[in-house]
């Protein structure tokens, strides 16, 4: 029986640890494989950034899903202080006494491995793996192979293939600025947006792929134009372009689900919505598609809060706010009603201005209509005329063709 050992810090792991693995796997035919992860690596610090371990161990074994046999094992997190080599392989011996135990590294771990903790210990226990063709290190590779052989009695495989030069390191860089999405399987980057670690925000393509996936085909072309107005405000008033894209993207992805749907997301996360939600249906897909995109796609506050208030709005709304706000109420795919031109120019004149008059508009509409009218909508629109009065601005009158 022949057992295949990757360890390393997987921080995230990445296609390079995957397809350095397969490749391991292909030429040597181990029973089994297993990624292990290390809770304290003795030969360098975690970043600061490190999520816990059980996240570490989560996207490991997401990660040992895209190898044929492989698993994650959590010996080394689970053992404290320094995870060293050689008490995990005396684990691994335990288990398996009478299997080979192989050791896969790469070319700066080979090369250092007599300066690691009871490097004979190591050598007795398992052989070693390691890829020969890193450009021009081949000679040096070989040479410290037949050392350990002669010195250790060690069984050193070197392996043809060149492994995947991938930085997690960059990775982590890559991630907070919605990049690095190739270099990961994609079940461990959604584990990863979804947790939002590294300080990580969705690659909007992705997101987009993803996002549509809970719309009605119908609302697709609205939510792209909420995210194309939100882009333009963001630019216009100095919002994170980015931000507004995706919370524009998500702002209705709960819009498809009937009452009862609504009512069920309602309860999954806790929501209780008041007497006017229970009243208008159309006003309960702010709440559940804040809580939904928060939970399903890690949304931080801000965006989840921008989301929540895209219908009736509140006193005090945030510019993130307000742009998801208007970008819902007057992209461009939006059948034409009162008023949707005025305030389509006064979004990138007055943000106020804009909020007052679309607000407004929204109240007569659902006076126009007998539907009830929710108290933070006036609430709102009262907080945004007071605000054009301190500043000495009358509130936009709309020409008689707009209704």
């Amino acid at each position: 029986m022949r057992i295949l050992l990757y360890g390393g810090s997987f921080n995230p792991p990445h296609w390079g640890h995957i397809r350095s693995a397969r490749t391991a796997a292909a030429a040597l035919e181990p029973d089994k494989t297993f990624l292990i992860p290390a809770a304290i690596p003795p030969h360098k610090r975690l970043a600061a950034e490190t999520p816990d371990w059980p996240h570490r161990f989560a996207m490991t074994s997401l990660a040992a899903g895209e190898i044929p046999g492989c698993q994650a094992s959590d010996m080394e997190l689970c053992r404290t202080g320094p995870s060293y080599t050689s008490d995990t392989l005396r684990q691994m011996r335990e288990r398996y006494p009478a299997a080979e135990l192989v050791f896969l590294m790469g070319t700066d771990m080979l090369l250092s491995l007599e300066s690691w903790h009871e490097p004979e210990v190591i050598l007795s226990l398992a052989s070693v793996a390691v890829f020969a063709r890193e450009t021009g290190r081949e000679r040096e590779i070989n040479a410290c192979a037949a050392h350990l052989r002669e010195k250790y009695g060690a069984t050193v495989y070197v392996l043809e293939g060149q492994p995947v030069t991938v930085s997690s390191t960059r990775i982590r860089a890559l991630l907070p600025e919605r990049q690095g999405r190739e270099y990961l399987p994609d079940s461990v980057y959604e584990y990863i947006i979804r947790h939002r670690l590294y300080g990580a925000r969705p690659d909007l393509a992705w997101l987009r792929e993803r996002a549509y996936m809970y719309l009605k085909p119908t609302r697709v072309e609205h939510v792209r134009g909420a995210e194309a107005m939100a882009r333009r405000l963001a630019l216009r008033w100095g919002a994170d372009e980015s931000d507004a894209a995706e919370a524009a993207i998500l702002h209705d992805c709960t819009k498809k689900y009937d009452r009862d749907g609504q009512l069920r997301i309602c309860e999954k996360y806790g929501i209780i919505p008041d007497k006017w939600e229970l009243e208008n249906d159309r006003l309960l897909h702010a709440g559940t598609g804040a809580a939904f995109a928060a939970d399903q796609f890690g949304a931080p506050e801000h965006i989840a809060s921008a989301i929540r208030w895209h219908t009736t709005g509140r006193p005090g709304m945030t510019l993130l706010e307000q742009i998801v706000f208007l970008a819902d109420a007057i992209e461009e795919n939006r059948k034409p009603y009162p008023a949707l031109e005025t305030i389509r120019k006064a979004a990138f004149r007055d943000l106020d201005a804009a909020m007052e008059l679309c607000l407004r508009r929204t109240l007569a509409f659902l006076e126009e209509q007998g539907e009830p009218i929710h108290p933070d909508t006036a609430r709102t629109q009262e907080f945004y005329l007071k605000k054009l009065e301190d500043k000495g601005v009358a509130p936009i009158e709309w020409a008689a063709q707009n209704g």
